[in-house]
């Protein structure tokens, strides 16, 4: 009989693409998901991972097997489900996936009250951009995810899952404290054609909102100095090499020199919790939901 945790090993290898990544996404070493795979080939009698450059790739045997996996994870989960349902009481293992300001700023006091509430419930946390965690969600390998939209484009979300509003997130644009902007009561996109900006990689929800955002008002953003971290962004524009556009979900208080200055109209991200229509009522679930929007954030 096929061991179930080195079936999950291969899965999450099969999506996230590479060893480490899916030791990230399950809470392994690297090493566990290595030998965890080498014991399923043995099993198997079968080649799942080949050597590639620096990386690994499944072999077709190793991706019908992941198809399997998949197949075989999703029964286990419903069985999980129909047994936490029937006890009543949250409780095993829960995935959480959210973006970074909300792994900072909204999961910390929910996964405190989670343990102390409910001791049976081993949550873990990743950090994790909202498109992709959405569909890891789909995918059977996060339970769910907290993730964002702007108020101007809805995140696409994969059949089979369910959401339910967890907060708002009122985004304001910093600039250093003796630029001129810094005086103005609030400021328009159009205000800020030729300013050098400080961004996020391409790629990201808010970069991509960014550039829209200016090309939208008529300017080609002029994109200076990139950094993924918020706290970099900020140390950045006090250095005063330029503006940036920050979320106050998780941002803490501005340093000297840093001036929070809104925007009209004001960009507001809007959080949702993500989980799977088969999960619906896993009680692990539906708490985690509950806590979630009893510390939901509010637009100010």
């Amino acid at each position: 009989m096929l061991d179930l945790s080195r079936l999950r090993a291969l899965y999450a290898v099969s999506v996230h693409g590479s060893v480490s990544a899916a030791a990230t996404a399950l809470g392994y070493t690297p090493s566990a998901v290595s030998q965890a795979i080498s014991k399923l080939e043995r099993e198997t009698r079968t080649t799942l991972l080949e050597r590639r450059g620096r990386g690994v790739a499944l072999t077709d045997a190793a991706e019908h097997l992941a198809a399997t996996a998949r197949d075989v994870l999703g029964l286990v989960e419903r069985a999980e489900t129909e047994l936490e349902e029937r006890r009543g009481q949250p409780a095993g293992q829960l995935h959480i996936g959210a973006f970074p300001s909300a792994a900072r700023g909204l999961l910390p006091p929910v996964l405190a009250a989670l343990a102390r509430a409910h001791p049976g419930v081993d949550a873990r946390l990743s950090e994790i951009e909202p498109h992709v965690s959405v569909d890891l969600v789909a995918q059977g390998v996060l339970d769910l995810a907290v993730a964002f939209e702007w108020d101007t484009e809805p995140l696409p979300a994969p059949d089979g899952l369910e959401r339910a509003p967890a907060g708002e997130d009122t985004c304001d644009l910093l600039v250093p404290a003796g630029h001129p902007l810094a005086a103005r009561d609030r400021l328009s996109p159009a205000d800020l054609a030729h300013e050098r900006w400080i961004h996020q990689p391409p790629g990201s929800v808010c970069h991509d909102w960014l550039v829209r955002t200016l090309r939208t008002a008529g300017s080609e953003p002029l994109l200076a100095h990139q950094a993924a971290e918020n706290h970099t962004q900020v140390a950045l524009v006090a250095a005063g090499l330029g503006i940036a556009l920050m979320p106050r979900l998780g941002g803490g208080p501005l340093p000297d020199g840093v001036v929070a200055v809104p925007l009209e109209p004001v960009p507001v991200r809007k959080l949702f919790a993500y989980w799977r229509r088969d999960a619906a009522r896993r009680p692990a679930i539906v708490e985690t939901v509950r806590l979630l929007r009893a510390h939901r954030p509010s637009s100010r």
